[in-house]
């Protein structure tokens, strides 16, 4: 049975599928950690260095897969 994904490599970056798995699931995580930090904003209570950091991970994630 071949599992379906929610992610695609962008054109142009190659990497082996165990790579590209073990990377997906730390994109996962951080999609996780964004919502966590947009939550806590509301709240007024998230870091603007975790808000920045989360930010700077999604943007480098873009880079490498299509959602």
């Amino acid at each position: 049975m071949t599992e379906k994904k929610n992610w695609h490599l962008q054109p142009g970056v190659s990497m082996s599928p165990e790579a590209a798995n073990e990377v997906a699931k730390i994109a996962c995580a951080l999609k996780s950690l964004s919502a966590y930090t947009t939550f806590a904003m509301e709240r007024e209570d998230c870091p603007e260095e975790l808000q920045k950091l989360v930010e700077e991970g999604l943007d480098a994630m873009t880079r490498v897969f299509v959602w």
